[in-house]
C-alpha cells in the first residue's frame, strides 16, 4: 500500500509541476484533470469489499461515505435551465390572469428568469449572449422574398410588351415567308430582342428597387427602445431587446415585444393593430398585466418585463407571414400609363391607315417593282405575288406600331423613383411611400412644427421667476427650505423622464423628452434634487399625462412620513395661471393674485415667449385625500409655485432652408402648441414672418382658428403663416381648408395626435428622432434628422424627380412623332418604310433604356428651387416642351425626307447607301437632341455636365454602338459601311440640333397648357352657338 502511495504521490507531484506558462483555457483542463487524478488516487487506497459485501450493502440500501475525498461535477448547469418558457409563452398570449396567479405572479417570473423589477438585467456581454441563445432574439423570420422571375412575369403581363411581342411573332412570319430562315428572322428576331431586353432591365431594375425598399423598410423598423439594465436607462436597438429587459412606455411607442405590466399610471394600449378593434385597453398590474407586442401606447407611461421576443410572440408569428413590396403605382406612373397607352392607340391608328392606302394603292395599279413594272395586274398576278406584297405591306404597318410605342417612359420613372430613393436617404430622408418622391415636388404649402423641426430641441432653463421677481443663478440659496422641496417634489415627481448616475460618476445622466431632460436638469445641478430621495419618501398615487391637447401634466403624490397629500401640475404658464388663486413670494410667503397681479404675471409670460422662451408654470395644491374625486386630480384653487423660462435656439441653416422653400412658391406655416408670443418671435427669427409685416391675420391661436365658420376659414387660411397654441384637430382642420384650395399640403409631425394631419395631407413627413412610432407609420417620409432643412431638401428631390421625368418624355417624343411621321409620308408616297424595323427598335432601344438611365439620374439643380410649384392640376406636358419637341421633331422630319426623295441625288450615292445615310443622321439627332433634353428652358445644356459621369458614359456607349451597327452588323441592320466624309455630313445634320434648341428657347410661351386653351375656346363656341 505504501508502494502504491508513493507512486500516486510522484504522479501528483509532475502534475503539479506543469509549467506555468500555459494559456488560462489549459490551465483549466490542468486543474480538472489533477482534481480528478487525485480523488481517484486516493478512492484507491480505501479498502475494498468483496463480492458479498457489496451484495450485503446493496441489500440494506447503505451506502459507506470516505471523509477522505469528495466527487467534483465538472458538467456546468446551463443558464436559465429552470424557466419554463413554454407556460409564459402561453400565459402571456392566451392573457390567463387565473394562470400568472398559478405560476407565483410577476416577480416569480421575474426571478425565474433572473431580472430585478427595479434595475434590469446586468446587461454585460455574456449576460446578453446567454438569453439570445436560450430565448431566441428579437427578430422575426420573413417569407422569401420575390425573385427575379416573378418581375420577369409581371413584364410579360404589360400591354405594350404583349402587343410588340404580337408584332415580332408577324414580322417574324413574314420575313421567313419572303425571305426565307436565313436571313428572314432578322426583323422578326430583333423584335424579340428588343422586347427581351427591355423585360430584361425594367426586371432587373424593378428587381433592385424591391431590393432596396426591403433594406429600407427594415432601417424604419430598427426603431430605439428606453430599457432600464444595471440600474441605468438607455436606449437599444428593438432587435437587441432581450427576454428579462424592463422596458419604459410613453405615448406614441411601439411594444417591443411581450411582456407584463409592472409599474406605471394612466398606461392604455392602442391594441387594434392585432385584434382590429379600435377601443383602447387599460392595462394594470391586477386585473390586465399583459403587454403585446406590435401594440401602441395610447396613453399614459409604464415599465414592463420582457417575458418572450421574436418568433415567440404573437406579433412575430403574424409578420413572419407578411412581406413588404411596392406593388402601389405613383400617380405620375399612371399618368403615363395613360399617355403610353394613348401614344399606342395613335400609332395602331397610323399603322391602320398606311395599310389601308398601301393596299389600295397596290390593287389599283399604283405601286411598281424594282424594275420599273406595275406589281399588280389583275388575274395575271399570282397569289403567291399578291401574298409577297400583302404581308410586305403588313410588316411595314407592323414597323409603325412598333416605332409609336414608348416602352421607355415606364422604365424611366422606374429608375427615377430608385434613383431618388437611395440619394434621398443619404440626404437624410427615408422613403415609406413611393408616390411621395413625385408628390413632393407638387407642394404648394408646407406645414411645419416648430420644436425640433425649426429649432435644435436642445432645451436649457435659462429664466426663473419666483413670484413676482426673477431669481438668480443660485435659486436654492435665495429660496427657503420649504418651498424649495416643494418645487424638487414637482420637478422630480410630476415627470416621465430619469436621472442616472454612476457609481462614483462625477456626470449625471438624464433621460425623457428634451423638455424633461432641461428640467430635471435644472432640478438636480441648480435645486440640489435627490430623485431617489424622493422616491423613497413619497407614493405617488394618480398621474396625468401630458399631451399636446392639455399641454399640462398632473401628479397627485403622498408622504410617507406624514401621511400628507400634494397635488403637483407643471404646463404651459398661462394655462397653468388660469388654475392658480394663490403665489408664492421669494420668501415663501403665500399671496392671493389680484387682477393687477394676474395682468403682472401674464406680462412676464409675454416678456419670456418674446425671447423665444418656451415658459413653463409650477404649481401645487395640499388636499385630503378622502376628498378627491377617484380618477381625477384636482385642478382648481392652486399655487403658483414659479415659473422657468426654456430656451431652444434655432436651428443653424434653417433660415436659408425657409428662405429657399418661399423663393420656390412654397408658403411656409409653423403649426405649433407654444404661446403666440414664443410663436411669434421663433417665426421672425428663422424668417417665416417678415420684419414689418402685418401680423393681424398672420398669426392667429388655434381656438380663434377653430371657432371660425367655415367661409372664413376658407377665405383667412392661405394668409396665415403662424398658428400658436394649436391642437391635433387644428392642423388636421387647416391641412383640409388648403386642399380644398387646392393646395398640394406637405405636413410634418412628430405626436401620435398628428397621426390625422400626416395622413391627410398629401405628403406626410416625420420626424426620425423624436417622432413615435404612430406617427411614423402615418407618413410618407421620415426626416431621420428632424431638421427643416432636410425637409427643404426632399422638396428639391421632388421636383427633380418631376422635371427628370418630363425631360424624358420630351426627348421620347421627339423620337417617336420624328419616326412616326417619316415612315407614315414615306409609305403612303413611296410605297415603303426608310426606317427597318431592326433600325427602328435599335434606335428605340437604345434611346429608351439608356436615354432612361442618363435623363433620370440628373441631381436637383438651383434653378429647380426659383419656379413656381406644379400644383394640383399642373399639366405633364408643358408649352415649353411642346415648343422643344415640336421644333426638334420638324427639323428631323425635314432633313430625313429630304434625304429620303432626294438624297441619291445629292451626295451621289446608291439606294442602300442613301438608307445608310438617313438612319445614321436619324440616330445621331437623338443623339444631340439629348444634350438638350438635360435643360428645359435653359440655354446652356452644358452646364453641370462634368457632374454627371454617368450622362457622358452613356452618350459615349451609344456612340460606340452605332458605329458597331453600321460598320460591322451590315445584314443585321441592312446598312452599307460609311467612309469618312459620309460619317462627317451625319453628324454635321445632327449638331444643328444644338442651335435650333438654343434659338427656340428664345421664343416665349404662354404658361396656360395649350390644350386648355383649345379646350376653352371650344366651351365658349358651345355656349355662344
Amino acid at each position: 500500500m505504501s508502494t502504491m502511495l508513493h507512486k500516486n504521490l510522484a504522479c501528483i507531484e509532475f502534475l503539479l509541476s506543469v509549467s506555468k506558462n500555459l494559456s488560462k483555457p489549459n490551465k483549466k483542463w490542468q486543474k480538472a484533470f489533477t482534481s480528478i487524478y487525485c480523488s481517484r488516487a486516493l478512492l484507491s487506497l480505501a479498502p475494498k469489499k468483496t463480492h458479498n459485501e457489496v451484495i450485503t450493502t446493496s441489500t440494506n440500501n447503505k451506502l459507506s461515505h470516505c471523509v477522505s475525498y469528495s466527487i467534483l461535477n465538472l458538467d456546468p448547469q446551463k443558464p436559465f435551465s429552470n424557466v419554463d418558457q413554454t407556460t409564459i409563452i402561453k400565459i402571456i398570449k392566451q392573457k390567463d390572469i387565473q394562470q400568472l396567479r398559478d405560476y407565483g405572479g410577476l416577480d416569480s417570473i421575474a426571478t425565474s428568469l433572473e431580472t430585478s423589477l427595479e434595475d434590469g438585467i446586468h446587461g454585460d456581454e455574456q449576460d446578453v449572449e446567454n438569453r439570445h441563445e436560450v430565448f431566441g432574439k428579437n427578430t422575426y423570420k420573413k417569407p422569401p422574398s420575390q425573385g427575379i422571375l416573378h418581375f420577369v412575369w409581371e413584364a410579360f403581363k404589360d400591354f405594350t410588351i404583349l402587343i410588340l411581342l404580337l408584332c415580332a411573332a408577324l414580322s417574324l412570319g413574314f420575313g421567313i415567308k419572303q425571305k426565307g430562315p436565313k436571313e428572314g428572322w432578322y426583323d422578326g428576331g430583333s423584335i424579340f430582342l428588343a422586347v427581351f431586353l427591355v423585360i430584361v432591365v425594367s426586371s432587373l431594375s424593378n428587381y433592385r428597387q424591391s431590393r432596396q425598399f426591403e433594406k429600407l423598410s427594415k432601417q424604419g423598423n430598427d426603431i430605439n427602445v428606453d430599457v432600464v439594465r444595471s440600474g441605468r436607462r438607455q436606449q437599444v436597438s428593438i432587435y437587441g431587446i432581450v427576454v428579462g429587459d424592463i422596458v419604459c412606455l410613453k405615448i406614441g411607442d411601439q411594444v417591443p415585444a411581450d411582456g407584463l405590466f409592472i409599474d406605471g399610471h394612466s398606461l392604455e394600449i392602442d391594441e387594434s393593430s392585432m385584434t382590429g378593434e379600435s377601443d383602447h385597453v387599460s392595462i394594470d398590474r391586477t386585473q390586465n398585466p399583459f403587454v403585446i407586442s406590435g401594440t401602441k401606447v395610447a396613453d399614459g407611461y409604464g415599465w414592463m418585463v420582457v417575458t418572450s421576443v421574436g418568433m415567440n410572440t404573437t406579433w412575430g408569428e403574424m409578420m413572419s407571414t407578411v412581406s413588404s413590396t411596392i406593388e402601389e403605382q405613383t400617380p405620375l406612373q399612371l399618368r403615363l400609363n395613360k399617355l403610353t397607352s394613348a401614344i399606342g392607340k395613335v400609332g395602331l391608328l397610323v399603322a391602320f391607315m398606311v395599310l389601308v392606302v398601301l393596299l389600295v394603292r397596290y390593287f389599283t395599279g399604283n405601286t411598281y417593282d424594282e424594275n420599273g413594272k406595275r406589281e399588280f395586274n389583275g388575274s395575271k398576278t399570282s397569289v403567291n405575288d399578291i401574298l409577297n406584297v400583302i404581308i410586305r405591306i403588313f410588316a411595314a404597318a407592323v414597323t409603325i406600331v412598333v416605332v409609336a410605342i414608348p416602352e421607355g417612359l415606364p422604365l424611366a420613372v422606374t429608375l427615377t423613383l430608385a434613383y431618388s430613393m437611395k440619394r434621398m436617404m443619404a440626404d437624410q430622408a427615408m422613403v415609406r411611400k413611393l408616390s411621395a418622391c413625385e408628390t413632393m415636388g407638387s407642394a404648394t404649402t408646407i406645414c411645419t412644427d416648430k420644436t425640433g423641426t425649426l429649432t435644435l430641441n436642445q432645451m436649457k432653463v435659462t429664466k426663473f421667476w419666483l413670484g413676482l421677481n426673477p431669481v438668480g443663478p443660485t435659486p436654492a440659496s435665495e429660496i427657503g427650505h420649504d418651498l424649495l422641496t416643494l418645487f424638487q417634489q414637482g420637478a422630480g415627481l410630476n415627470t416621465t423622464g430619469s436621472v442616472y448616475r454612476p457609481s462614483g460618476g462625477l456626470d449625471y445622466e438624464f433621460s425623457g423628452s428634451p423638455t424633461e431632460k432641461a428640467l430635471l436638469s435644472w432640478a438636480v445641478l441648480e435645486m440640489n434634487m435627490d430623485l431617489q430621495e424622493l422616491g423613497k419618501r413619497f407614493t405617488i398615487l394618480q398621474v396625468e399625462t401630458f399631451n399636446s391637447e392639455k399641454k399640462r401634466s398632473g401628479v397627485l403624490i403622498k408622504s410617507k412620513e406624514d401621511d400628507q397629500v400634494n397635488v403637483h401640475w407643471k404646463g404651459a404658464a398661462e394655462m397653468i395661471l388660469e388654475s392658480c388663486s394663490h403665489y408664492y413670494d421669494i420668501s415663501g410667503n403665500q399671496h392671493a393674485i389680484t387682477s393687477d397681479q394676474k395682468m403682472v404675471f401674464e406680462q412676464i409670460i409675454q416678456s419670456m415667449a418674446a425671447s423665444s422662451l418656451r415658459c413653463i408654470a409650477f404649481a401645487h395644491k395640499q388636499v385630503v385625500l378622502e376628498e378627491e374625486t377617484p380618477g381625477i386630480i384636482s385642478d382648481t384653487g392652486l399655487t403658483l409655485l414659479g415659473m422657468v423660462g426654456i430656451k431652444d435656439p434655432c436651428r443653424p441653416g434653417v433660415m436659408k432652408a425657409v428662405q429657399e422653400c418661399q423663393n420656390a412658391g412654397v408658403n411656409i406655416k409653423m403649426i405649433t402648441g407654444d404661446n403666440v408670443f414664443t410663436a411669434r418671435a421663433i417665426a421672425f427669427e428663422c424668417g417665416i414672418l417678415k420684419e414689418g409685416q402685418d401680423t393681424k391675420y398672420a398669426v392667429i391661436e388655434g381656438p380663434e382658428f377653430r371657432n371660425y365658420t367655415h367661409e372664413e376659414r376658407m377665405e383667412r387660411v392661405e394668409k396665415i403663416c403662424v398658428m400658436a397654441r394649436s391642437s391635433p384637430f387644428d392642423k388636421l382642420l387647416m391641412v383640409q381648408c388648403l386642399k380644398q384650395k387646392g393646395h398640394v399640403v406637405a405636413v410634418t409631425g412628430d405626436g401620435t395626435n398628428d397621426a390625422p394631419a400626416l395622413k391627410e395631407a398629401d405628403i406626410g413627413l416625420s420626424m426620425g428622432i423624436q417622432g413615435t412610432e404612430v406617427a411614423k407609420e402615418s407618413s410618407d417620409i421620415v426626416i431621420l434628422d428632424d431638421n427643416f432643412a432636410s425637409v427643404a431638401t426632399v422638396l428639391g428631390w421632388g421636383r427633380c424627380v418631376y422635371n427628370n421625368i418630363q425631360k424624358f418624355i420630351q426627348f421620347q417624343l421627339t423620337v417617336n412623332v420624328a419616326a412616326l411621321t417619316i415612315n407614315f409620308v414615306a409609305a403612303v408616297s413611296a410605297g415603303d418604310v426608310p426606317l427597318t424595323a431592326v433600325q427602328l427598335l435599335w434606335v428605340n432601344l437604345i434611346m429608351d433604356t439608356l436615354g432612361a438611365l442618363a435623363l433620370a439620374t440628373e441631381k436637383p439643380t438651383k434653378e429647380l428651387m426659383q419656379k413656381n410649384p406644379v400644383g394640383r392640376f399642373g399639366p405633364l406636358i408643358t408649352n415649353v416642351m411642346w415648343r422643344n419637341l415640336m421644333a426638334q421633331a420638324a427639323y428631323q422630319i425635314a432633313i430625313l425626307l429630304t434625304l429620303q426623295f432626294k438624297g441619291e441625288a445629292i451626295f451621289g450615292v446608291s439606294a442602300k447607301v442613301k438608307d445608310t445615310l438617313l438612319f445614321n443622321t436619324f440616330v445621331l439627332c437623338q443623339v444631340f437632341n439629348e444634350f438638350n433634353a438635360r435643360k428645359l428652358e435653359k440655354k446652356n445644356i452644358f452646364e453641370g455636365i462634368t457632374k454627371n459621369k454617368l450622362f457622358i458614359a452613356i452618350i459615349s456607349v451609344t456612340i460606340i454602338l452605332q458605329v458597331i451597327m453600321v460598320e460591322f452588323l451590315k445584314k443585321f441592320a441592312n446598312t452599307e459601311r460609311l467612309n469618312w466624309g459620309q460619317w462627317g455630313v451625319c453628324v454635321g445634320i445632327a449638331a444643328v440640333s444644338w442651335p435650333i434648341g438654343w434659338v427656340v428657347k428664345c421664343i416665349p410661351v404662354p404658361e396656360k397648357s395649350f390644350f386648355r386653351y383649345i379646350k376653352w375656346q371650344y366651351i365658349c363656341f358651345w355656349k355662344k352657338n
